[in-house]
């Protein structure tokens, strides 16, 4: 899975490839005014095989005057780390944060450092990385590469943040972006990071930011913020996005002393026209070539405003092309959002489905090491998507989750609150029949096997089940709080079923490969016959 790699890509020499995972994350960030319905969105997919597929809540919580809150390690970081009792899956076991943390077969997390605790803290749905709490904070995040310090261990005496447990402590204590970017810095700035480069979008009901962080080897970090203004689409893919360092401009946060540190570092880097660039003091590299991340933006950028008309390829890793956030041609709804989520560069030159990877069956997933394939949105690595959403007229803030892959499965809206058991504790070495991950991985089994037979009636069966949901949220405007969590968790528990009874109507329409043909476009030669 981590392997040496030096790659020449239609002319371009990537360099300074280090051992990396390549199973990464997208993120997109759609404002207030660039909304249908003047929502805020935030999405997030968490891929990476063997992740963590459960999104959890935990409860607001009242703690004691001087107590310490134990900052957690963990796996999605770098790796495992076996003497703290971190894997990957479950991420954490700290039953005293969560009731769906607690599994008592299992040993419990071991901090690597305390914080003090505030007097109280606010429930929030968390995840591999944390997601959103219940005052409409949302946050989304991606893994990045700085090929100055492409990764930094957790060690004794270093830094003991990373972005996953850093996002927890602002959901935990902030109402909105502006306070969780400036916590987020301080406690950076006190406590130092580990880990590698990271990107956060950090919005509220109102506006929405890039926060984008980097461990340094005196294990602290260093960060910057960005706004992403009002109107505007935004999408981050596995490598930093934000530009140049604009000492005074409201529109940008970071640590005062940040252009000496880089300095410092021997790290600052300018653009042609003088200015300190962040991307280029960080050498926010590719981790392999322009169509792994790159080609994403662009794909993301250019589906919302196509009027735009930006090019798929670009000169370098350093490439400032593609701007950090644009104008949609038309505003966007919380569906359009979701559909970028199953995107495989469908109708381009691009389509993975018409790769030489896609098989007898035109499958877009490619499980070929994607150094060698094209990179698109969706991914056959995918743990889980959400779409947060956040507007003055819904009874709470809500969260669009999707187990699994996002083409096979829904989108199913949660409050921050108690979701149904079916949502929680899924552990991937357990089989259990009663958790919607394993009635989402048994449907997505038999789509990606036999992707141009079965995929069409999957996606018509996830139109429909987001259609009804949709139609729920439309229709709960009026609702307490409470009778919207109780609506919304027995959709859960429905969708859970339609999905157990999807699986099975596949199983049997097709049992003995009976309907299943090859894909056109793959076809291979036709057999000749042995002469005797």
């Amino acid at each position: 899975m981590k392997k040496f790699l030096s790659v020449v890509v239609a002319g371009l020499t990537v360099l300074s490839l280090m051992t990396v995972d390549v199973s990464a994350c997208t993120i997109t960030l759609v404002t207030k005014g660039a909304s249908a319905d003047g929502s805020v969105f935030v999405s997030h997919s968490d891929d990476g095989f063997g992740g963590d597929p459960n999104v959890v809540f935990v409860p607001a919580k009242n703690h004691k005057c001087g107590s310490m809150r134990p900052v957690y390690p963990s796996a999605a970081a770098i790796d495992e780390m076996p003497e703290y009792n971190c894997y990957f899956s479950p991420h954490l076991v700290a039953p005293e944060r969560s009731e769906a943390y607690n599994f008592p077969d299992k040993p419990k997390t071991k901090p690597i450092g305390y914080i003090p605790e505030v007097e109280h803290t606010y429930a929030y749905i968390d995840a591999d990385y944390s997601v959103m709490n219940e005052h409409g904070l949302m946050l989304g995040e991606c893994t990045d590469k700085s090929a100055h310090l492409p990764k930094v261990a957790y060690k004794d005496g270093g830094g003991i943040f990373y972005s996953s447990e850093l996002g927890c402590v602002a959901l935990e204590r902030c109402k909105t972006a502006r306070e969780a970017i400036e916590l987020m810095g301080a406690l950076i700035d006190e406590y130092g990071l580990y880990g590698t480069a990271e990107a956060l979008f950090v919005a509220d009901r109102d506006e929405g930011w890039l926060f984008e962080m980097q461990p340094t080897p005196d294990g602290k970090g260093v960060w910057i913020a960005e706004k992403i203004p009002d109107g505007h689409f935004s999408i981050a893919a596995n490598q930093l996005r934000i530009r140049t360092i604009r000492e005074g401009d409201p529109n940008q946060i970071f640590n005062p002393k940040l252009p000496q540190m880089l300095e410092q570092l021997g790290w600052a880097a300018y653009d042609a026209q003088g200015n300190l660039d962040w991307v280029k003091s960080l050498r926010g590299e590719e981790w392999n070539h322009p169509y792994c991340s790159m080609r994403r933006v662009w794909r993301g950028l250019s589906t919302v405003a196509p009027s735009l008309k930006l090019s798929p390829t670009v000169s370098d890793w350093d490439s400032d092309y593609y701007p950090l956030s644009v104008r949609p041609d038309k505003k966007l709804t919380v569906t359009d959002v979701m559909n970028l989520y199953r995107d495989y560069y469908q109708d381009t030159e691009f389509d993975k489905s018409a790769s030489n990877f896609a098989g007898l069956y035109g499958s877009p997933y490619h499980y070929e090491n994607e150094k060698r394939t094209e990179r698109a949105i969706l991914s056959a690595k995918t743990s889980y998507t959400y779409v947060a959403q956040v507007n003055d007229k819904l009874p709470a803030p809500i969260c669009w989750v999707s187990i699994n892959t996002p083409f096979e499965n829904p989108f199913v809206p949660f409050a921050v609150a108690k979701m149904p058991a079916a949502y929680e504790k899924a552990l991937r070495d357990t089989y259990d029949a009663s958790k919607m991950y394993w009635a989402s991985a048994q449907v997505m089994a038999l789509t990606q096997g036999f992707w141009n037979v079965i995929s069409p009636t999957v996606a018509e069966a996830v139109k429909q089940s987001e259609a009804n949901s949709l139609k729920l949220v439309e229709s709960s405007a009026g609702l307490s709080k409470d009778k919207f969590v109780a609506a919304l968790n027995r959709n859960a528990v429905k969708v859970f079923d339609d999905w157990k009874n999807l699986y099975t109507r596949l199983l049997i329409k097709y049992n003995g490969g009976a309907g299943v043909t090859y894909d056109e476009r793959h076809l291979p030669a036709p057999d000749v016959p042995s002469k005797y």
